[in-house]
């Protein structure tokens, strides 16, 4: 069973199955593995059997989650039911920290409740891809080790972190996913001779992260246009997004741009300067060595509790791993369009300001470990299902239980 409740997670969780068919140790068992679950239309495409399509519901801000709190209580007692009636052998929760964090609790809870002879079903509960709990709140770790039988991690960092604060919790570290998206980027050369350079402009995969950086990326970019020569490309997920950017496009004037559905590794490839918000794109941005601008605003509310219960220096992921501001950062009230085109004004001019970020970010790339993530996650689940290990406060399975 797996539940991935975004489209980055739905994406890593189509990789994932995928991965899975092909394990030696699955393959070698006496039935062929089912998957089923919650996700969006990429493990729908995968061949997953859907109870419901949780990226329709992917929303970014304290407000748009306290909108959503009823249906995602709902979506969970669904889910813990379907896990019960089906009686998965694995329950992999992808991404979405706080749903699956909430749902492999109450799961967990919902076994405990049901001990003895005939209760016998004892699942393995894996997160993959750690929630953000080293940047606030670290206190849910202890939490995390008490629901969780393995956590992968897709940072470096995080193995060591976890071993501090939840030692008790099973950690490997598998990779990232979007080195395997991403390949032959060594053969990649910086299109620094393009008389007009090309600024990608990547505001986000939400319909509210578009709201909020949009606008002012596209002021922003006709700043930039008034002091230097510039094409610029919008990259986005689907087509709804598209038509809003469209009409906001539509309010600036003076600014041609193109619109892009997917493609985002074409793009790169010509982008000399990017503008993107401080989610996993900013780290597609440094696979391709693009010197990228970073900003992330949200609602005056989210961001005041953020501020309070956020510990990390940085947003940018390539920030965080380098422990640097390697790309120029401004969040909230900071991001402003002036602040924007300035810093994107000097990436574009200053040649040596570029080779300088794209060495830093080689470093950045160089600790993420090589490709293969999928298929070294598919591996640790694998380990995990023929070891028979698991919380020992629940049940386990008989051993005629089969897979």
């Amino acid at each position: 069973m797996l539940i991935a409740g975004e489209p980055s997670g739905d994406q890593i969780a189509a990789e994932l199955v995928m991965a899975l068919r092909r394990d030696p140790g699955v393959l070698q068992h006496e039935f062929a593995p089912r998957f089923y679950g919650a996700g969006g239309p990429q493990l729908a495409a995968a061949g997953v059997e859907l109870k419901c399509d949780m990226t329709r519901y992917a929303v970014v801000g304290l407000w748009e989650v306290l909108k959503q709190l009823g249906r995602f209580r709902r979506l969970l007692r669904q889910l813990v039911a379907l896990a019960c009636e089906r009686r998965p052998d694995v329950v992999v929760c992808v991404d979405f920290g706080g749903f699956n964090l909430r749902f492999a609790s109450a799961l967990r809870s919902r076994l405990r409740s049901e001990r003895g002879i005939f209760h016998n079903w004892r699942p393995r509960l894996v997160q993959y891809v750690s929630p953000q709990v080293w940047a606030s709140r670290p206190g849910r770790a202890r939490r995390i080790a008490e629901t969780f039988d393995l956590l992968l991690s897709i940072l470096p960092f995080e193995r060591a972190w976890y071993a501090r604060e939840a030692p008790g919790l099973p950690v490997e570290f598998v990779g990232h996913p979007l080195l395997d998206r991403h390949s032959g980027l060594t053969t990649i050369e910086p299109p620094d001779d393009d008389p007009i350079p090309t600024v990608a402009l990547l505001p986000g995969s939400r319909r509210g992260e578009l709201r909020a950086h949009l606008p002012v990326m596209l002021v922003a970019a006709r700043r930039i246009r008034e002091a230097v020569p510039a094409r610029f490309e919008v990259v986005l997920a689907g087509d709804q997004l598209a038509d809003e950017a469209r009409q906001l496009a539509a309010a600036t004037t003076g600014l041609e741009l193109s619109i892009h559905i997917s493609g985002l590794g074409g793009v790169l490839r010509r982008a000399r300067v990017a503008l993107a918000c401080t989610g996993t794109v900013t780290l597609e941005c440094a696979l391709y060595g693009v010197p990228t601008v970073a900003l992330y605003r949200t609602s005056p509310l989210t961001y005041q509790v953020a501020r309070r219960v956020v510990t990390v220096r940085h947003l940018a992921m390539p920030n965080l791993l380098a422990g640097a501001e390697v790309f120029p950062e401004f969040i909230q009230s900071a991001a402003t369009p002036e602040n924007l085109a300035s810093a994107a004004l000097v990436l574009l001019t200053d040649a040596n300001r570029r080779a300088q970020v794209r060495a830093r970010l080689a470093e950045v790339v160089a600790s993420l470990g090589g490709p293969g993530a999928s298929r070294r996650a598919a591996a640790a689940i694998s380990r995990l299902l023929s070891r028979g290990c698991g919380h020992t406060d629940v049940p386990g399975p008989l051993p005629q239980t089969a897979a």
